[in-house]
């Protein structure tokens, strides 16, 4: 538009050219330049062809009507630029602006209708899936139960869905409340009654999480339950803890059970005899067997006197970082207790930082027998005793990790193994285990959790 109004004032000037001054028209100039208070001036300027200077009192009268129409051109030209409306021109910047936004939101819009239509596209998919899942569970609910006679053969059962005693309702919830407990002992079989249902690891579930710490001082620790208590003041209900961050570790947390635990208030704070070295604290017999801070000494605390029981060296292990789990910690030596007794999980020079386990009889320390692995201690995160077998983790912050080895003191033989272990919260300080509960106490980055374990039936017989 600018460009047709700057034609257009053109020849407007041109019009305006005097008779007789055609000779000067190559002379012609078109000056712009600013005003004091900044506006933009177009001057005309012809050079005449027959006066060489102006006299200030004989101008014609046609040159004044020139000088007037000059100005009114300069005024018209002035409102182009400024706009009909006194607002700026955009030009050709503000149209370039615009094609430019056109441009940006004619993008926008093709990238949402491709993302519309990929979510359809999923929204679609999950529908199929969803038809398959529903059709796949209408065909299991209407496949018969299989069933084993006595003979071993396998049988369906061809009751339709309906019937009560598949959905637990009607006459099998009045054959459920006849059904009587039966003592343990009536599940041993006959010839076996020292069996204690020790086998080989299996599997570990998921992580299960209780509580957690709420201070720097809970990024590690140790949290047990006694398996087998002592005297009716605490029961395997009872949980134990100790925060293991700090110069001088000796308090001992003890809550009635796992929900008072998980609402943070003790019932009662034990102040321990000596420091507690690290997390390898383990809890047995109505006692916390620990390793005490900055020395191979083994303390045994009775929970009912609340005082030291015993204590004692344990031979040749290294402590305060010689020979810890990979994740450091001064994780020298790991107390640990199981089907089997109590235990000590460390290493020695003589070893070279290959495992060492040794068994300890419960009231004074002592050690009663010894097997030296063929596994170092500072290549697995963490190990904890399953029926006489050490089991070791190999990862205390790889998500999806695996228990890697087995040495079994029975056949003083070790091997590799590998079942999933999960370290949901990337840092595991300390895992135990638990043979009342069937279950590994762990604590990972602040938070206390526990797995469930499935063991296999010993291939051995090792009662």
């Amino acid at each position: 538009m600018l460009r047709m109004w700057l034609q257009v004032s053109l020849l407007c000037l041109s019009c305006l050219t005097l008779p007789g001054q055609s000779q000067g028209q190559d002379r012609a100039s078109l000056r712009r330049s600013n005003d004091h208070s900044g506006l933009c001036h177009y001057t005309f300027t012809v050079a005449s062809p027959e006066e060489s200077s102006c006299p200030g009192t004989s101008m014609k009268p046609e040159m004044d009507g020139v000088s007037s129409r000059l100005t009114m051109l300069e005024a018209l030209v002035s409102r182009l630029i400024t706009g009909v409306d006194g607002g700026p021109r955009t030009g050709t910047n503000g149209e370039d602006g615009v094609q430019e936004a056109y441009s940006q939101v004619t993008r926008e819009r093709k990238q949402l209708e491709q993302d519309k239509e990929r979510l359809n596209g999923q929204v679609q998919e999950l529908q199929r899936r969803l038809a398959e899942l529903s059709q796949e569970a209408e065909s299991l609910r209407q496949r018969p139960c299989q069933q084993t006679d006595s003979s071993g053969v396998t049988q369906r059962d061809s009751r339709p869905a309906s019937d009560p005693a598949l959905n637990g309702n009607g006459a099998y919830q009045e054959m459920k409340a006849e059904v009587k407990e039966l003592p343990a002992s009536h599940l041993i079989p006959e010839g076996n009654h020292n069996f204690t249902g020790c086998g080989e690891l299996q599997s570990v579930g998921d992580p299960v999480l209780h509580r957690k710490a709420d201070g720097i001082t809970g990024k590690y620790g140790v949290w047990l339950q006694d398996p087998e208590p002592q005297g009716p003041q605490y029961t395997n209900k009872t949980v134990w803890r100790i925060d293991t961050v700090g110069k001088d570790v000796r308090q001992l947390f003890a809550y009635e059970d796992m929900d008072q635990l998980s609402q943070g208030f003790p019932m009662k704070v034990l102040v321990l005899p000596e420091p507690v070295e690290s997390t390898g604290a383990a809890m047995y017999r109505g006692s916390l067997y620990y390793q005490r801070k900055r020395s191979r000494t083994l303390i045994r605390y009775d929970l009912t006197s609340e005082s030291l029981a015993s204590r004692r060296d344990l031979p040749h292990a290294g402590f305060h970082g010689q020979h810890p789990y990979s994740w450091g910690g001064y994780t020298d030596i790991d107390l640990a207790a199981d089907e089997r007794g109590l235990w000590a999980i460390y290493s020695t020079s003589k070893a070279k930082g290959a495992i060492v386990i040794s068994q300890l009889d419960p009231e004074s320390l002592e050690v009663r027998k010894s097997w030296e692995t063929n596994i170092r201690k500072n290549t697995v995160a963490n190990a904890f005793m399953v029926c006489g077998r050490l089991y070791t983790v190999a990862s205390y912050t790889a998500a999806n990790s695996t228990v890697n080895y087995s040495f079994d003191t029975a056949t003083g033989a070790g091997r590799a193994v590998a079942v999933p272990f999960k370290n949901k919260y990337r840092y595991n300080s300390m895992v135990d285990y638990n043979h009342a509960q069937r279950k590994l106490f762990a604590w990972d980055n602040f938070h206390m959790v526990t797995y469930d374990v499935r063991l296999g039936r010993a291939s051995d017989d090792r009662s």
